[in-house]
């Protein structure tokens, strides 16, 4: 993920008097829905919300984590800090604080945790071994390290210098197989932009990509339509950013060919325009063809 919309969703959770208006509004807003009108996944993070203080994930899976669990460790030859993650080093921005790492650690073991609606993989939705992985917005790059050593090739489009130097660290022991490319993935091709099409041309098959490009996902997918439509792939792409992006990604995936499905539970994220009822979003669409 773009470390903007991580670090906005970190700055929400230590904005007490934000948290509580919008707990307040939500509560309100469902107290006027009959119950049998709500969705269960809905109804049990509004459980969540009546006893517990407002998160970008209302489910209880959240208690399980705190950044004093979390260890930082210095790297003196580089100058970089970093975390053990699944047994591998993975570094973070040089200019990150312990506390800072700790936590956007922590919050990424939230993102993957098992029950999260934004669990990019599941027990059917995996890559398999020898696959060519995308990575589109790979910030400090746990998605990929968790996948890195089954696959065949490996590409991370991060556009933050910072984070480049981070997955450089990070990426060393496999740099046969990964690239990292410092641009936006989109709909159009210049200096700072690409289209998966267009960088793929001539490069052979694709077989997952991942993708949270903080809000650009549905020009992503546009840039990527011969990929989509001519190519046996799975695709894991976000759909929290905004409100209409779980009907519009969804529609643009099936039209493609795609048999689509959500991920479990929803998510709060107040950023990327009005933040309106029904005010719970889908975390990511889990596609396959």
């Amino acid at each position: 993920m773009p470390t903007n919309a991580l670090l906005k969703k970190l700055s929400l959770l230590t904005d007490k008097g934000l948290k509580k208006r919008l707990r307040k509004e939500i509560l309100a807003y469902y107290k006027n829905i009959p119950q049998a009108e709500t969705d269960p996944e809905i109804q049990e993070a509004l459980a969540f919300l009546s006893n517990n203080r407002f998160h970008v994930f209302p489910y209880t899976f959240t208690d399980d984590y705190s950044s004093e669990q979390v260890q930082v460790y210095t790297d003196k030859n580089l100058g970089l800090k970093y975390v053990m993650h699944k047994g591998k080093k993975l570094y973070f921005k040089r200019t990150w604080g312990e506390r800072k790492i700790k936590r956007n650690y922590v919050y990424l073991l939230l993102e993957q945790d098992l029950k999260s609606p934004h669990r990019y993989l599941a027990d059917s939705f995996v890559v398999e071994r020898g696959d060519v992985v995308v990575d589109a917005g790979a910030a400090e790059g746990n998605f990929a390290l968790s996948v890195v050593e089954q696959v065949k090739k490996l590409y991370l489009f991060e556009t933050d210098n910072e984070w480049v130097e981070a997955l450089e660290a990070t990426f060393a022991p496999w740099k046969d197989k990964v690239e990292i490319i410092n641009k936006y993935v989109s709909n159009t091709n210049n200096e700072h932009y690409l289209t998966l099409d267009n960088f793929f041309e001539g490069k052979g098959a694709v077989n997952f990509i991942k993708a949270d490009v903080e809000g650009a996902e549905a020009d992503l997918l546009e840039g990527s339509k011969n990929i989509l439509q001519n190519q046996q792939l799975k695709v894991a792409i976000t759909t929290y950013h905004k409100q209409e992006d779980e009907t519009e990604l969804n529609d643009m995936l099936q039209q493609s060919g795609f048999k689509t499905e959500f991920s479990d539970g929803y998510m709060l994220f107040p950023h990327y325009g009005p933040f309106k009822p029904p005010y719970f979003r889908r975390g990511l669409i889990r596609a396959m063809k």
